[in-house]
């Protein structure tokens, strides 16, 4: 089965690249499938981890990043595939 664990993170007014940088820098424990980040207006970073695991393993996550660098708590998803199209 595969899983995408999906975070996603608002920074401060005018800090997005710094928060984009952030999270490409982290590292995490484990070997997702695939690993993929996107920025998008208003300094919102997202990053999404495949795995191949059932929904409710124990996955390692990106960390809260530091208060001051974001404007609210990071949300968090865990999407369970039902199709792939090529």
């Amino acid at each position: 089965m595969t899983l995408a664990l999906m975070w996603e993170a608002r920074a401060v007014e005018g800090r997005g690249e710094e928060l984009l940088a952030w999270a490409r820098a982290q590292e995490i424990d484990g070997s997702p499938v695939r690993r993929e980040t996107f920025r998008a207006p208003q300094d919102r970073v997202l990053v999404i981890t495949w795995w191949d695991a059932e929904p409710d393993a124990e996955l390692p996550e990106l960390p809260e990043p530091d208060a001051q660098l974001v404007t609210r708590a990071v949300h968090r998803w865990r999407f369970e595939s039902v199709e792939r199209a090529q």
